[in-house]
């Protein structure tokens, strides 16, 4: 048996990356599988007469080609749900717009103290409190206690000055005997003031520009 070429996936390419509508996607593939049946036809003009290719190869490619439509049109409508759903989420996660959510994203600080939630790893005989500012830069570092009490950031420097306005992250670092274990996100509660959705889910933004996926909120409460 001679070895069969399939035209079909460079000739469905373009349908799964250039078109921008269903309407052109359709075209696309129509067009495709007219060139697919001319380069099918010209396979079987020139295939050897001594060798010719058997009708099992054909058929072969015709359900590749038909496989490959297929998919496209699955992709597509797989397209339309998520996008159905992100409509839905908006409308499910707007409620939060206004709320406070307990996430680990930056903090914007603007003088008035800020309660942070640490998480040190269970295995933590010690662990400390890292402040960075929104260049990343560390700015302050304080013990903490290893049960997840809130700490009360009030922005104090160690001379005594208060930090700058601003954007600042904060991360807990975990010890055990001295040695640094590991390294977590520390959670506050910040006020959501926009809902957003992308190609990979429902996002929430909070005061100060801070964003995350909406699933990583793990608790809301009314502010005041």
């Amino acid at each position: 048996m001679t070895s069969v070429t399939y035209p079909t996936a460079a000739t469905t390419t373009a349908a799964t990356t250039t078109a921008a509508s269903p309407s052109a996607k359709a075209a696309n593939i129509s067009s495709d599988f007219e060139t697919f049946l001319k380069m099918l036809t010209v396979q079987m003009k020139n295939q050897d007469p001594l060798n010719p290719i058997e009708s099992t190869d054909y058929a072969v490619q015709l359900a590749t080609f038909s496989g490959v439509e297929q998919q496209v049109r699955t992709n597509d409508l797989l397209k339309q749900l998520t996008e159905n759903m992100g409509g839905a989420g908006l409308a499910q996660y707007g409620t939060w717009v206004g709320m406070e959510g307990r996430a680990a994203v930056p903090a914007q600080f603007t003088g008035t103290p800020i309660t942070v939630l640490p998480q040190p790893l269970p295995a933590a005989d010690s662990a400390q409190l890292v402040v960075r500012n929104a260049s990343g830069r560390e700015v302050q570092r304080l013990p903490i206690a290893t049960d997840g009490s809130p700490v009360q950031w009030t922005g104090v420097g160690q001379d005594g000055a208060t930090l700058a306005s601003g954007r600042y992250s904060f991360v807990v670092e975990s010890f055990s005997e001295g040695a640094r274990i590991g390294e977590s996100a520390a959670e506050i509660y910040a006020p959501i003031v926009e809902v957003r959705s992308d190609a990979s889910g429902v996002k929430l933004v909070f005061q100060g520009g801070g964003e995350t996926s909406a699933s990583n909120v793990t608790a809301l409460r009314q502010p005041g």
